[in-house]
């Protein structure tokens, strides 16, 4: 049968079968709490939609800056489409 958590919890909180000091123990505490922190600042950001669209057109804005070639190539690819689109319904309507 397995130990009850308190007694585990006792155990780790003993180092090589001595107990903690309460500055040692204060320290974890405080080590524990800024990890807790950091992870709820983590699933805060992950969470805001709003902020993370932000953040990814603004990496694709300057991504554009430093290589304008495929959107300029897909502006054209675009246009390209507009047009014989436009053709084709022209030359359907007879117009």
């Amino acid at each position: 049968m397995g130990q009850d958590p308190g007694q585990e919890r006792a155990q780790q909180l003993t180092a090589d079968g001595e107990p903690k000091t309460a500055a040692e123990l204060r320290g974890e505490i405080e080590e524990v709490r800024r990890e807790l922190g950091d992870t709820a600042a983590e699933l805060a950001a992950k969470t805001d939609v709003k902020a993370r669209a932000s953040d990814k057109a603004e990496e694709l804005k300057q991504r554009a800056r430093e290589n304008p070639a495929p959107i300029a190539a897909a502006a054209g690819a675009f246009v390209l489409t507009l047009l014989a689109s436009r053709l084709v319904s022209r030359r359907r309507t007879g117009t």
